[in-house]
């Protein structure tokens, strides 16, 4: 995969927001956060490096840049975080207010039609069968008509993470799917199982907004 275009913008715009959480959530000095976002830098473009183009059509291809920001980031630290620290980290260093807009804004357009059949063709994509670094997921609405569920059988992070020596951190990338859910406003996220964790396949489900099981 190419530097240049969205990786290169995808640091563009996190690049302060990841060094300043260093700080802030970690609790490095700023002289020490510098240091680690320079050569998180140099690790990421590597890493971006070694991955393969995504095919056009593929909606999966941001997922996997944030990913290798994130990995790039601890392997650039001086001692390995913990699941909780990680996860509070990323969710700071994510959640800045570009991403909350467009939280709120793909908010509004959950559950529209186009949303749905933008959902059923990344289904019928199966992007993972051509590219490990990728998704494979299944569509499948809520018989209540109260949402629908997105169930992936293949991760693209859980892919990288491993092969970097990182999976056990994956839990704190999926807990991010919640924090974007409740910045959109109109849907609420269920899950039992992830695949980082064991589980059979990770499913993401939408109900919206009131209509979760209590």
């Amino acid at each position: 995969m190419r530097y240049l275009g969205m990786p290169a913008g995808m640091w563009a715009l996190f690049e302060r927001s990841f060094r300043d959480r260093l700080t802030d959530v970690l609790g490095y000095g700023r002289t020490a956060a510098a240091g680690i976002s320079k050569k998180a830098h140099g690790k990421y473009r590597e890493l971006i490096g070694k991955l393969p183009d995504f095919e056009k059509g593929d909606r999966f291809q941001m997922n996997i840049v944030s990913c290798t920001m994130l990995a790039a980031h601890v392997l650039s630290m001086p001692s390995r975080p913990g699941v909780d620290e990680l996860t509070a980290y990323y969710a700071a260093a994510m959640m800045t207010g570009p991403m909350k807009w467009f939280c709120r804004k793909s908010g509004k357009a959950k559950f529209s039609p186009k949303d749905m059949e933008g959902m059923k063709r990344t289904a019928a994509f199966r992007a993972a069968d051509r590219n490990p670094y990728s998704w494979n997921m299944e569509y499948l609405p809520y018989a209540d008509g109260s949402g629908y569920e997105a169930r992936f059988s293949k991760c693209g992070i859980c892919t990288l993470m491993g092969e970097l020596g990182l999976g056990d951190l994956v839990p704190a990338m999926c807990r991010l799917d919640y924090t974007m859910s409740e910045a959109g406003g109109t849907t609420d996220f269920v899950r039992e199982y992830t695949l980082a964790s064991g589980g059979p396949y990770c499913d993401c489900g939408y109900k919206k907004k009131g209509k979760a099981e209590k």
